[in-house]
């Protein structure tokens, strides 16, 4: 971080309650916090401490320019969401529907180019052998039962991006909470282990940080309670873990990039709102996909590109183009129009990932807390849930005048989630995805044994750092395309800018994509259609390659064909990647994509995400 001018000082600010990030976790944080701060009769039932007389000052910071800039269709039970909101009318919330049709589809490839080891092969063979007596039709089987862990047929389907913004009407309607979009936090604010609050990051800056005419510190925000609500790839919740470190036992390193899109459906098409389509299989093996249809023939689908998917050229926009193409999908999309398109870095360590969720001064709730729930597939509703515990236990605390210890946080927010749903669900589906570490076969077998035994039985594996686990590309194409080829194929690619996955996919075999203009479209037209990314003026960028000797000595340039806007990019005069951040559209899945394992630090990569505003403008993905 740069030094401030002479003559510069930073200004601060103090509040009750400080929160970072504004998703589904701050979501049901604020809201529970809200209803309890006033009395009937317009007096403060919990008193501010930094202005007595008047209900707790509590601030909320969103990186994203609006509340509403979630990216993801999602389906959730919903539980914890309907607790909060008992008379919840889905009709009231855009692209909001109940779940009225599950199926779970296992796809078979259609060309042959997936790479399947024998034993998928020799599954898919028996069921093109038994096609009139499984019903086996458009490449694809629809399993018969869907056992009860991934069943949602009580549930919801939502847009995030809706969802928050109907949440967060709500909360700021109520005037007792300050919601500010467009304001990246960029470090906590840490003293003797104690976390005092936030700092503001710094505008008026050049890309490296360093000011311009127009420099404005980031101000300090300082409160005796800091929720942590940003994330997984959230630079404070990022901090802390770094600077606390991890619970002995856990680690962060199974991540997926989600790649989705919202459709209108052709006219004509036979989804009825409600339908829930989970797919597996293709475009290969590792690659899960969804479809989610919601009222007016709009639909939101994509497919989700694991760590342990070991492609070191994993450019996941042209998986859910081949994905979207398959002919049980096409036969309901083709004629469809795109009308927005995002990404998203999912931590898939699940309860494993779970950090320090308390300390002196801070709590951590959703996702980045280790909420998600890997074996029912669900997060959003487990977030939800985490804020409405920690609001719980903030308002017992002030209501008995206890302050923000470690101790008292344990006793109150700690001790609700451990004794809860989210906490025993969490516990059983702890090694539910091992198995996936080892194979495809192996993880679905894993991940049956936790879900039918309850967490008692599962393939427990200890999983590889990513860095350690990624092959070089010609590992990877070993027996399908010879070296020099491939080293041809990538200095024709670098000279022309071109992308490096999709000409290796194409010499491999994967046919190429029919743009249409509509639905299949070039990745960067389908960002300037459907993303809407822009970047406020001002800000240092915020992806950095650390250290460059480990970009120079790198062979595979991962970071550049996962990037999920194309803002990362080969750089023709030197080993290190260029980045623009007009396109970034803050997916994070650079971070853990990234070959090189740092000499410091070989639990994480070369690759350092900070805080920074802008990424996707779409309230429906």
């Amino acid at each position: 971080m740069n030094e401030l001018p002479e003559g510069i000082e930073r200004q601060g600010m103090d509040v009750d309650i400080v929160c970072v990030g504004f998703g589904p976790a701050a979501g049901g944080f604020l809201t529970t916090l809200s209803r309890a701060m006033m009395n009937d009769d317009g007096t403060p039932a919990i008193e501010s401490r930094t202005m007595p007389g008047m209900p707790p000052q509590v601030m909320c910071y969103e990186r994203a320019d609006d509340v509403a800039f979630g990216v993801s269709g999602v389906v959730t039970r919903a539980r914890g969401i309907r607790a909060t909101f008992p008379d919840l009318n889905p009709g009231e919330i855009p692209l909001t529907a109940p779940v009225k049709d599950e199926k779970v589809i296992y796809l078979l490839d259609p060309h042959g180019a997936s790479r399947r080891s024998g034993m998928l092969k020799l599954a898919d063979k028996t069921l093109g052998l038994l096609k009139p007596v499984l019903g086996v039709k458009d490449h694809a089987y629809e399993l018969p039962y869907i056992p009860p862990f991934l069943r949602k047929h009580d549930g919801l389907l939502l847009s995030i991006g809706q969802f928050n913004q109907w949440v967060g009407g709500q909360v700021m309607g109520s005037g007792l909470v300050q919601v500010w979009p467009g304001t990246p936090v960029t470090k906590p604010l840490v003293e003797k282990d104690t976390v005092v609050g936030v700092q503001l990051t710094d505008q008026g800056v050049d890309k490296t940080g360093a000011p311009g005419a127009g420099f404005m510190p980031g101000m300090e925000i300082r409160a005796p309670l800091t929720v942590v609500a940003d994330g997984p790839i959230g630079p404070v919740g990022r901090q802390l873990d770094e600077h606390f470190g991890m619970p002995e036992g856990h680690h962060q390193r199974d991540w997926a990039v989600g790649m989705k899109m919202v459709v209108d459906l052709p006219e004509g098409c036979e989804l009825e709102p409600g339908t829930v389509l989970h797919t597996l299989g293709y475009p290969e093996p590792e690659i899960f996909g969804f479809l989610y249809v919601y009222p007016g023939n709009v639909a939101s689908m994509g497919i989700f590109v694991p760590s342990w998917f070991d492609n070191p050229v994993r450019t996941s926009y042209r998986y859910l183009q081949h994905w979207m193409l398959h002919p049980y999908l096409w036969k309901h999309l083709e004629g469809g129009t795109l009308r927005s398109w995002g990404a998203k870095s999912i931590q898939e360590a699940g309860r494993r990932g779970e950090p320090h969720l308390v300390g002196d001064g801070y709590a951590r709730i959703g996702e980045g807390s280790g909420s998600t729930n890997v074996l029912t597939n669900s997060g959003v509703d487990e977030a939800w849930t985490t804020g409405t515990q920690l609001a719980e236990a903030v308002i017992e605390l002030l209501k008995e005048g206890k302050d923000f210890s470690r101790e008292n946080l344990e006793a109150t927010y700690v001790k609700r989630r451990r004794e809860s749903w989210v906490e025993e669900e969490g516990r059983i589906a702890e090694h539910a995805r091992d198995g996936f570490q080892k194979g495809f076969i192996r993880g679905l077998i894993g991940t049956a044994l936790a879900g039918m035994t309850r967490g008692k039985l599962n393939l427990a594996c200890t999983a590889p750092r990513p860095h350690e686990r990624i092959p070089s590309i010609e590992e990877y194409y070993k027996g399908r395309i010879p070296p020099g080829e491939i080293a041809a194929i990538r200095k024709e690619c670098v000279r022309k800018g071109l992308s490096l996955h999709d000409a290796l996919m194409e010499r491999a075999g994967w046919p190429e994509i029919p743009l249409d203009g509509q639905l299949l479209m070039s990745h960067q037209d389908a960002l300037l259609v459907g993303g809407k990314v822009q970047a406020m003026e001002g800000y240092a960028d915020h992806v950095v390659f650390i250290y460059p000797h480990l970009c120079e000595r790198c062979g595979t340039k991962t970071c550049v064909e996962i990037c999920s806007a194309q803002a990362i990019t080969m750089n023709p005069e030197g080993d290190v990647p260029l980045f623009d951040r007009e396109k970034c559209v803050h997916c994070g899945a650079c971070i853990w994509s990234c070959s090189e394992g740092r000499e410091d630090d070989p639990e994480h990569g070369n690759i350092e995400f900070r805080a920074g505003a802008g990424g996707l403008h779409s309230a429906e993905n």
